[in-house]
């Protein structure tokens, strides 16, 4: 178990908040085990005590593009990057001192936060650290956008963004978070927005954001700046979402999330602290299956249980299991796959029967994973009752669901569904002979 920790010494910084254009002077200190992370507005009479937690959560609504918390009339806007810093660093007790409503935007990152709170010193503290591991699955799905938080040993993020936007095109990245990825790879990644949104500083948006702190994007590029990293846009949407779940705390979940922003991140981040506080209470919007010990499986472990190998093999990782009894699994659907050179050039779409078969290899995977199994193959004898209800292209995440029906020593019938934003796709009764190999 990990320790609990604080920063070494006291250190201040300055800037202008991104929104309100506000001078700002904020003053980070060291603090004790378990009084978690507090933002005091000095400028108030009474110095009012913002906890930052989602039960302090002001609605996205109220201060839109950002994420803010507030107590007793006080409050902290523009807490996400900063959020996100305390997340990749460890930090889990701190307070930040702060003289005006927003916090200072910086360059538009993380970056300078993470480099001034490194600058102060990490500290171990004697305090064991409580990382909640999320237990069931989470689901959010809301007007295209999705996320799903699912049991990991690791905090982990799977994310994909797809804009509307020619410079702006289908993008996916997916990394285990820790310290040092953080601050190599994903703090330095800058806000950004259309050319068309900068018309919003008239709608109360913006008003401390320039062509230095915020990623302008033209139809032809990134306007009077450059970028830091080629896919800068999406690492900017992963450090925004570690910001906001760190409302919740440190987690340990696998977080896969398609075009969310801040309104999903902190209703996600409000569900993962409801389980934290009722563990038992099932999640809204999951699959309802539950995890048995050493049932997630990588792409490595897949293989040692199928005799599949790419380019044949379509499953990427077994997230649920119950085995001969019922399992989940993901395809993640990228551009890169052979079948789409074919199929098609000018319009990829997965093929039916490509669903089908990746649905059959998780069924495999449930039928061949218990010991007694181990070394047999599983063969198609029957496909039945099989519907296709909408197209699977590059960039969606294919979740593929599997339940056993009759089942005897030599063959069985499962039942399949293939789920892309929680939505099916396609359904099929497969049956399978296991035979020896």
């Amino acid at each position: 178990m990990s320790k609990q920790q604080t920063i070494a010494k006291e250190i201040s910084l300055s800037g202008v908040g991104l929104h309100t254009a506000n001078k700002v002077n904020v003053t980070f200190k060291p603090a004790p085990v378990d009084s978690g992370i507090n933002f005091i507005r000095v400028d108030s009479p009474a110095k009012a005590l913002i906890k930052a937690s989602t039960e302090n959560l002001l609605s996205p609504s109220l201060y839109p593009r950002r994420t803010s918390i507030g107590k007793d009339g006080a409050e902290i806007q523009t807490i996400e990057h900063l959020m996100a810093v305390f997340s990749g660093l460890g930090i889990d007790n701190i307070i930040v001192e702060a003289d005006a409503s927003e916090l200072p935007g910086m360059d538009g990152s993380g970056l300078l936060f993470s480099q001034e709170l490194s600058r102060a010193g990490i500290k171990e503290q004697e305090k064991e650290r409580k990382v909640f591991s999320v237990k069931e699955p989470i689901f959010i799905e809301h007007e295209g956008s999705s996320l799903i938080a699912l049991p990991c040993a690791d905090f982990k993020v799977s994310y994909t963004l797809n804009y509307n936007h020619p410079y702006l095109k289908s993008q996916f990245l997916e990394a285990t978070i820790n310290a040092d990825l953080f601050q190599k790879e994903i703090s330095g990644a800058r806000t950004f927005c259309l050319e068309q949104e900068v018309e919003l500083k008239r709608e109360g948006f913006g008003h401390g954001a320039n062509y230095e702190n915020t990623l302008v994007v033209g139809k032809d590029g990134v306007i009077k700046n450059k970028l830091r990293f080629s896919d800068e846009f999406i690492r900017h949407k992963v450090l925004d979402l570690i910001g906001d779940l760190y409302l919740a705390g440190p987690i340990k979940a696998h977080i896969i999330a398609i075009k969310s922003g801040h309104a999903h991140n902190l209703e996600l981040a409000r569900k993962i602290s409801q389980q934290d506080q009722t563990p038992s209470a099932a999640s809204a919007g999951g699959f309802g299956y539950k995890l048995q010990a050493g049932a997630v499986m990588d792409v490595s472990t897949i293989k040692e249980i199928l005799p599949h190998r790419e380019p044949f093999l379509f499953v990427d990782r077994i997230i649920e299991m119950e085995y001969g009894k019922r399992a989940l699994g993901i395809k993640n659907v990228t551009i890169n796959d052979y079948f789409f050179k074919g199929h098609f050039p000018n319009r990829p779409v997965m093929p039916g029967v490509i669903i089908i078969e990746a649905m059959a290899q998780v069924g495999g995977v449930m039928m061949l994973a218990p010991e007694e199994n181990r070394g047999k193959l599983a063969f198609f004898m029957a496909i039945n009752n099989v519907k296709f209800r909408k197209p699977v292209v590059p960039g969606d995440q294919l979740f593929l669901e599997v339940v056993a029906g009759k089942m005897k020593s030599k063959t069985g019938i499962v039942h399949g569904r293939a789920l892309v934003d929680g939505k099916v796709v396609a359904e099929a009764d497969l049956m399978f002979a296991i035979i020896e190999n």
